[in-house]
């Protein structure tokens, strides 16, 4: 699409939604602080021993498979209590990248341990997490709850499941475990679908790539792109308790129609205790599966007004995040798109979606930018979520710069990327993101994947003037659900300020953000109630939980009458 294209795109948006409502009402929010007042991101790369430099397999871009990018993702596999750094690159691939300028033919996935102190040493080979694919996607979960969390990467043509065996070695166990994957693999989601207590897998395939057929192209394209290939369809892996997993595709409904799946998020959308899936696709309609209950998925994202943009456009989705932008107890959906991002608010009790892109001031930030990874969380602490968003050139090597948008708390965003650190004046060609507290001090950083470039560690400082914000971060222990407690959803209340945080840590393009849900509270140094809804049915009270630190909390076994058991497919 054209700059002018877009410009009308947006101009015709401003007038359809000039007087639409502006969806649920909300109550004041926090005041538009000073840059002083607000945390910055520093470049920490160099300083943290992170030396990661990024492949797509040749010097410059010849294929949509290049132009992919990887992903990266936040875990803490030796149990110390700091979370540690996976990190994807694609390589050199004989017959696939373009011979005639080579490049990344040795390079492979890392692994950066935490140390504690700031820095990170390279692990990958000792713990055998190097790969020899060209890598995508990851997703981590603990899918045998044995205490260790375990790994699965989406390559072109397989896909790589690494179990922790707890001693800070990796096994790939991807064939006995039978979650093998011979697509084009990208976003991946581990996730309790039937609630069974174990975690199951989805897998989003995208389109049917032959790097020898050479198709025709528009040279401004550079490369023939997703519309010259054939859809693919997604997978869905059902966890047999056993070590095993059994193809559920099919049965369960998710592999047909095919699609063309970039990112893949998994949130409760309708609030009724069961997880759903969105599939971003690219250059066709989005699907959004309604978990049935009974171990089947319903696509039903044209009713809930997801599949396309606000004006019936077909989008070109990189990462869906759900996540309560608004403070009202259900999760909307943020999808960062090569045109336009979207913004749907869930209308909750209306069933269905409205399109705020326009309202919220968030169409005018991004219809410069072509956008893939994105987190949200609460990077001021204020109380109200806030949306990073990646950028970079498609079809070129073109760097951008990234944005931070601040939650006003009235249904608005604001760009607060050049109050918040020099970083957002760098240009880069970024991919995959992922966001964590890597130093537990309460704010979140990040670590930016470049295609073909090194990657970049952010560290959050804390704000220069003012008081800080308190926050309270929980780690959780499933007994009865799957160990790592996705699919938990949790309410927080500090004086007039409630929020939820639903724990489903897979979202975004191609990445896996901090597994311990996070909470701003503003100027509030407790949390009045926290209530956690475990996904095995159990509900747990605390009362007046200090602020300012990270609780582990347990499920208690047996404290509320459970749901009937797994129901499989």
């Amino acid at each position: 699409m054209n700059r002018n294209l877009k410009t009308l795109v947006l101009l015709a948006a401003f007038l359809l939604f000039a007087c639409a409502a502006a969806g649920v009402p909300q109550k004041p929010g926090p005041p538009s602080p000073s840059a002083a007042k607000l945390p910055a991101y520093e470049d920490v790369t160099g300083k943290a021993g992170i030396h990661f430099q990024h492949s797509f397999g040749e010097h410059t871009l010849s294929s949509v498979l290049e132009a992919t990018g990887s992903g990266c993702v936040w875990l803490d596999y030796n149990n110390d209590g700091l979370l540690d750094l996976y990190v994807l690159s694609g390589r050199h691939l004989e017959g696939v990248t373009n011979h005639s300028k080579p490049d990344g033919v040795g390079a492979t996935n890392h692994l950066y341990r935490n140390n504690g102190d700031g820095t990170f040493t390279d692990v990958t080979a000792q713990a055998g997490v190097g790969g020899t694919g060209f890598a995508l996607g990851v997703t981590a979960g603990d899918y045998d709850n044995d205490g260790y969390e375990d790994i699965y990467v989406t390559n072109w043509n397989s896909a790589i499941l690494y179990h922790n065996n707890g001693d800070g070695t990796f096994t790939d166990v991807t064939v006995k475990a039978g979650v093998q994957n011979k697509h084009f693999g990208v976003g991946a989601a581990f996730l309790d679908y039937d609630r069974d207590g174990r975690l199951d897998l989805f897998v989003g395939n995208y389109l049917k790539f032959d790097p020898a057929a050479r198709k025709p192209y528009y040279s401004a394209d550079a490369f023939a792109g997703p519309l010259d290939y054939e859809a693919e369809s997604n997978r869905l892996f059902h966890n047999n308790g056993d070590g095993t997993f059994t193809d559920v595709s099919e049965r369960a409904g998710i592999a047909d129609p095919p699609g063309r799946a970039m990112g893949v998020a998994v949130g409760d959308f309708d609030n009724d205790g069961w997880p759903d899936i969105y599939v971003a696709n690219d250059l066709m309609e989005s699907y959004l599966y309604r978990n049935n209950h009974d171990g089947t998925f319903t696509n039903v994202a044209p009713e809930q007004n997801v599949a396309f943009g606000a004006n019936g456009e077909t989008p070109s989705a990189m990462g869906p995040i759900f996540a309560d932008l608004h403070n009202h107890g259900w999760l909307d959906l943020f999808v960062t798109d090569v045109h336009y991002h979207r913004l749907y608010q869930n209308a909750g009790e209306k069933r269905y979606f409205e399109d705020t892109t326009v309202q919220a001031s968030i169409a005018r930030v991004s219809g410069q930018y072509v956008a893939w990874g994105d987190g949200i969380f609460d990077f001021d602490n204020d109380g109200w979520k806030d949306i990073f968003v990646v950028n970079g050139g498609l079809h070129w090597l073109v760097p951008m710069e990234d944005s931070l948008l601040r939650n006003n708390g009235d249904g608005s965003f604001s760009d607060v990327s050049m109050q918040a650190g020099s970083y957002f004046r760098s240009r880069k060609v970024g991919r995959g993101a992922c966001f964590a507290d890597y130093d537990n001090d309460g704010l979140t950083d990040a670590f930016i994947v470049v295609l073909g470039g090194r990657g970049i560690l952010l560290h959050a400082k804390a704000p220069a003037a003012g008081p800080r914000n308190h926050w309270l971060t929980l780690k959780l222990v499933g007994t009865r659900s799957n160990r790592d407690g996705f699919g938990a959803r949790i309410e927080a209340v500090a004086g007039d300020l409630r929020q939820i945080v639903e724990n489903a840590p897979q979202s975004g393009y191609l990445s896996q953000h901090d597994p311990r849900p996070h909470f701003g509270l503003g100027q509030h140094g407790e949390v009045d109630r926290l209530t956690i809804r475990w996904p095995s049915g159990t509900v747990q009270t605390l009362e007046h939980v200090k602020a300012d630190r990270i609780l582990t909390v347990t499920e208690p076994p047996g404290a509320n009458p459970a749901p009937p058991g797994g129901v499989h497919p």
